[in-house]
């Protein structure tokens, strides 16, 4: 029985409907964590090592992140790591900051659409034929959606180190536990510090293990790991469960692998994975921007979904200036997946002394990673106290809490970022410019707020034109009156 039209668009209100509920309630946890003060630009707090690379988490309990409700984890990972395959409690982005490799998420109730004929291998032996899920290229200026649950891994086939940058959404609806992110190896041994020390109990877990000084060397080591998923079944279970013997699911529990969660793989990893070209992704998406609409119905699945979208070519910027730099949007409406993770990202580049529009985020956090060049940041509360005004650097991080005013300024050598928002849509409200809010109000509203005369008021409205993104000017420089 089909659906008359009506009682489809009555549906599809009523699914938008309780999506905005969510976004409007996805934080409300979160609210009495925002008493924010003062904040500082952060770097790593916890750097783990592992064979083939290294991981490094942001202090999760820092106020800025307690108020946003999210953690931030880089990976590094050397030429033929690979990052365990693993699953959160929380939906993640990822952002592909330098290097190049191939990524694979496992959704479950998909088919393996990936498929080889046997090949030989390097004794000279005849292997089977695999079938696996899809696996994507990735290389630096990806973003890749990942909802929560689902299993994922990079691999880096590049010749340089495979830099991937992770915001965590510990707040999202989809998270169901607590204010902890959780990282559920699928395989390896992995190291205690790798988990949240947010809450209590898992900051006394770690703290307690480092305590127990008298044990010896041995069994401190495997004191400071936990184990892969399996290693808590009883391996008979196990056998029973894959119909295999006890010996193949002893080694699935992986207890005396010290390799870490990236290690590295024997040979060159031999996985399914077509090419695409350039002309054919851009065909891609020029069809999908064809299809217009906010819903997607039976076009997409999960199982068929778009996980990634290139955020670092110019082409795709929303705002250019040839004299101060671009801004690109990565969100639910070019990226359909960020709708179910209710995530969106931005970046910005701006050339020297160049300045980004003060503005405020209306409807999410904004968490800026630096990703080159320096520049000053300011943001401003609620109450006119000026929270954050310092000099930022690569690597560095600082969040900009919804509502509060933000501006940005190049240093001499530029100043490039992602923001990683929590909100699938998230919207900017700018204070100077030409679609500025300042520009939007009557003149004499403008005059008699700042008790200032009509022609002032004029120019104070009109004398920047561009959008978003400002050229260096010199009328800055404040007049003496002689």
């Amino acid at each position: 029985m089909f659906e008359s039209p009506r009682t489809h668009e009555e549906n599809k209100e009523q699914v938008t409907s309780r999506h905005d509920q969510q976004q409007a309630r996805r934080r409300s946890s979160q609210h009495s964590e925002c008493q924010l003060q003062r904040i500082n630009a952060l770097e790593p707090a916890r750097r783990i090592k592992s064979e083939a690379g290294v991981t490094e988490i942001w202090d999760e309990n820092d106020e800025q992140f307690e108020c946003a409700g999210v953690a931030v984890i880089r990976h590094t990972i050397q030429k033929r790591g690979l990052l365990l395959p693993a699953y959160t409690n929380t939906p993640k982005l990822v952002y592909v900051e330098q290097g190049r490799g191939i990524q694979g998420a496992v959704f479950p109730g998909c088919p393996e659409t990936f498929q080889s004929s046997g090949q030989f291998s390097r004794d000279g032996s005849q292997s089977s034929e695999d079938q696996h899920q899809k696996v994507r290229q990735v290389r630096e200026g990806d973003v890749v959606a990942l909802p929560s649950g689902v299993a994922d891994w990079f691999y880096n086939n590049g010749d340089s180190p495979l830099v991937l940058v992770q915001l965590l959404d510990t707040s999202n609806p989809a998270n169901q536990l607590d204010q902890d992110f959780r990282n559920f190896f699928l395989a390896g041994n992995p190291q205690r510090e790798l988990q949240s020390q947010r809450s209590s109990y898992q900051r006394d877990q770690f703290e307690g293990q480092r305590g127990r000084q008298d044990e010896d060397e041995s069994r401190r080591h495997q004191q400071d790991r936990n184990r892969n998923v399996f290693g808590g079944f009883d391996e008979q279970i196990l056998a029973e469960a894959f119909n295999i013997d006890t010996r193949l699911a002893r080694s699935m529990r992986n207890e005396k692998d010290n390799r870490g969660i990236i290690v590295r793989a024997e040979h060159e990893l031999q996985v399914v994975s077509p090419h695409q070209s350039r002309e054919e992704e851009e065909r891609e998406i020029e069809h999908r921007r064809g299809r217009g609409g906010r819903f997607n119905g039976i076009e997409e699945t999960f199982c068929t979904a778009r996980l990634k979208q290139n955020i670092n070519d110019p082409e795709r910027a929303d705002f250019f200036n040839p004299r101060a730099g671009r801004l690109t949007t990565v969100n639910s409406l070019n990226l359909p997946i960020l709708r179910s993770v209710q995530l969106s990202v931005e970046r910005g580049v701006l050339y020297p002394n160049a300045l980004m529009s003060p503005h405020w985020n209306m409807n999410a956090h904004s968490i800026i990673y630096i990703t080159r060049g320096n520049g000053r940041i300011q943001i401003v509360g609620d109450n006119g106290q000026t929270i954050f005004d310092g000099e930022v650097r690569e690597g560095q991080v600082v969040t900009a809490p919804q509502s509060f005013a933000v501006v940005k300024k190049a240093g001499s050598q530029g100043f490039e970022w992602v923001s990683f928002k929590t909100n699938d849509n998230a919207q900017v409200s700018q204070l100077a410019g030409r679609v500025s809010t300042i520009r939007g109000l009557p003149v004499e509203v403008v005059a008699n707020s700042f008790q200032i005369s009509r022609e002032d008021a004029r120019r104070l409205k009109n004398n920047r034109e561009e959008v978003s993104v400002f050229s260096p000017s010199q009328s800055g420089r404040s007049d003496e009156i002689a």
